[in-house]
């Protein structure tokens, strides 16, 4: 299978490695910069990173319509990541607190810029049997560079004595490797010439004409994503049952790793008809790591969680993109990826305020036991949709044979 992939396919997954890799590299150490060497406060950093994944998630909204209303894709892509390309050196050479926000936020523009556009790409230059495993592809990689990120960073620092400055400019080299390969190896498809011109890609006219499959494709994401708070209580829970502060980053590495290793097979599983089996698959995983959070005492419960939970991420993640590409129309699908990735971003804050009341009020295991809750009523979602999608499916095939 990795063989029939498109190479425009595996130059996006590279993409997403290198600018992982450099963003994550610098995204490991900003808060300790921020706080340690500019004096800012933690209320400031908390305000800086919610603000600056907020501006993303709104950004993608507008940059899959737009890439609609072009009937182009690649171009706003180079766009975003060339502008977190450009952002990179602001950080080492940055004599303010302003400095390093205004980078912050440019950096996250860029991937509000470049996030459904490319996620349409995606879908544009993958053959249909083939589309599960382009994104499972995708996200793999990309799931690599987020681990590889901070462990080179970590080993940048050890080199440098913890010179932070030097380690951002290290950063600044795979930044710019990844924006070079987007340019000279990904192809911008050509435009079917029967294809309808989008006008108004954000009217009620065509968000209603995304259809009823994808809209409830995007409920099932938002409750599941209810359920799949921020991985930052994931740490909270390690340290809990007595982690050494030394190791916390481990925990991410961990569940990294297991997401990496995971995400590629659940997408070519995916492309055999059974999408929402593996979708599934992985909600019910995310059920038993809540339940082991709860259930299995000490640090074997919370790598035995980790792995568990990492292996739902690769099952669902890619999956839910393939899901949204397969019900949503071509010319509408960087729409669709921007509402998908709107939605989402909601639910995730929405979940993580959610979990920390929870956390607060009855201790870890209230929170570990709503996820599996809100993870057991998305899967139960899964049965309107399929009817729903075998319906789109069979007005399809009618539509053809007339």
């Amino acid at each position: 299978t990795l063989r029939r992939l498109p190479r425009g396919i595996w130059a996006l997954g590279l993409v997403s490695l290198w600018m992982d890799i450099s963003s994550e590299m610098i995204h490991a150490l900003l808060p300790v910069y921020l706080v340690t060497y500019m004096g800012a406060s933690m209320v400031t950093v908390g305000f800086i990173e919610g603000l600056a994944e907020a501006i993303a998630a709104i950004t993608k909204v507008f940059s899959g319509a737009l890439s609609d209303w072009l009937g182009k894709r690649k171009i706003l892509a180079v766009v975003g990541y060339g502008l977190a390309a450009v952002t990179k050196p602001v950080f080492p050479l940055a004599p303010t607190i302003g400095w390093l926000v205004g980078a912050r936020f440019i950096d996250r523009i860029g991937k509000g810029i470049r996030g459904a556009p490319r996620d349409a790409l995606i879908a544009d230059i993958s053959p249909l049997v083939l589309r599960g495993a382009s994104f499972g592809l995708r996200q793999t990689l990309d799931t690599v560079g987020a681990f590889l990120g901070p462990v080179i960073a970590v080993l940048l620092m050890w080199l440098t004595t913890n010179n932070i400055p030097l380690v951002f400019w290290f950063a600044v080299i795979p930044a710019f490797v990844s924006v070079l390969l987007l340019v000279t190896l990904v192809p911008e498809p050509e435009r079917p010439a029967d294809l309808p011109t989008v006008k108004s890609p954000l009217s009620l006219h065509e968000l209603k004409r995304l259809g009823g499959a994808f809209w409830w494709v995007v409920a099932v994401a938002s409750v599941f994503t209810l359920a799949r708070f921020s991985e930052a209580f994931l740490i909270l829970k390690a340290h809990a049952e007595g982690a050494p502060t030394g190791l916390i980053p481990v925990v991410l590495v961990v569940m990294n790793i297991f997401y990496a290793v995971a995400a590629y097979p659940a997408g070519v599983l995916s492309d055999n008809g059974t999408r929402l089996r593996v979708l599934a698959f992985g909600m019910v995983l995310l059920i038993l790591a809540d339940l082991v959070f709860v259930l299995v005492p000490g640090l074997t419960g919370v790598f035995i969680g980790l792995a568990i939970w990492g292996v739902h991420m690769g099952f669902t993640q890619g999956v839910f993109s393939s899901l949204v590409a397969d019900s949503a129309p071509v010319e509408l699908r960087g729409t669709a990826f921007g509402m998908l990735n709107l939605m989402t971003g909601v639910m995730i804050l929405l979940a993580s305020v959610i979990a920390g009341v929870l956390w607060d009020r009855a201790g870890p295991q209230g929170t570990f036991l709503a996820g599996a809750v809100l993870a057991t009523l998305a899967l139960f979602g899964l049965i309107p949709l399929r009817r729903v999608l075998h319906r789109k499916n069979a007005d399809q095939e009618g539509a053809e044979n007339a």
